[in-house]
């Protein structure tokens, strides 16, 4: 079946196309709405610009496809392989991307608000700019990805992994973070206003002019973290891992200390001082 067999079916009503083989087919700038391509092979194939509005492309093989500025929303992908197609700038509002794979994929400007990425592999894509908010992330793997930008606000991200990951100058307020491994993972500037580390691993962590008004480190693993030049102000710190932290042109005295024990409170101080001097 080739590209125009399939669009004289489109328009004469004809929907389900699946377990289909389309390797590299070009459907650019077309009208696919509701079409049902599940488990179809579709490698390489192009579909810039397409309407694809509640498509079902369950279980497709759809590596390397091109889904630039696709409109994508309510469309499913659960269980497809992505693995480095190009989905910069596609509209993809409550689309379903659960257990899919799409490590190196080129995802910048997404928007994917209210997505579901449940136990997605995302690993090394970029994903500059995305909006994810209200999406579920929970289980996914965002290992080595680039979030610089990304808005996660209201996002579930439950047993999210970010090792190594880069969320600069991203909106994440009030996101919690409790327990997870973030070790080496870069916030610089970004806005983190009431998020929760309790317990995490922030181990060298970076959060360089980042917003953390009435945050929480609570038993957080905070050795090496970069406060420098970071808005703390009502930050909690009870009982956390304070080792080699910069507090570098920080007010010391809006962050609260409450039951923390004076040899600790000691430490911040004596870093401070020693990063000022």
């Amino acid at each position: 079946m080739q590209s125009q067999d399939v669009l004289r079916l489109y328009e004469e009503g004809y929907r389900d196309f699946t377990g289909i083989s389309l390797v590299g087919v070009d459907f650019s700038a077309r009208i696919l709405v509701d079409v049902n391509f599940s488990n179809s092979d579709l490698t390489g194939a192009n579909f810039s610009r397409t309407f694809l509005t509640k498509a079902n492309f369950t279980g497709a093989t759809l590596n390397r496809a091109n889904f630039q500025f696709a409109k994508i929303s309510d469309a499913s992908f659960a269980e497809a392989s992505l693995t480095k197609a190009n989905l910069r700038g596609a509209f993809g509002v409550r689309a379903d991307f659960s257990q899919a794979s799409m490590s190196g994929a080129k995802m910048g400007h997404v928007n994917l608000r209210a997505a579901n990425l449940q136990r997605a592999n995302c690993s090394g894509s970029n994903l500059t700019g995305a909006n994810l908010r209200n999406a579920d992330l929970r289980n996914g793997d965002f290992a080595w990805t680039n979030l610089n930008g990304v808005r996660l606000i209201g996002a579930d991200i439950t047993n999210l992994k970010l090792t190594h990951a880069r969320l600069e100058q991203a909106f994440l307020n009030g996101l919690d973070f409790s327990g997870m491994s973030l070790s080496g993972v870069s916030f610089k500037a970004s806005r983190l206003k009431g998020a929760s580390f309790q317990q995490a691993d922030l181990t060298a962590a970076n959060f360089q002019s980042a917003s953390l008004q009435n945050s929480n480190f609570r038993w957080a693993q905070l050795a090496g973290i970069d406060l420098t030049k970071a808005n703390l102000h009502r930050a909690k710190f009870a009982q956390a891992d304070l080792r080699r932290v910069n507090l570098s042109q920080v007010d010391l005295d809006a962050i609260e200390l409450i039951n923390i024990s004076p040899e600790e409170a000691g430490l911040v101080a004596g870093y401070t001082m020693a990063t000022a001097s």
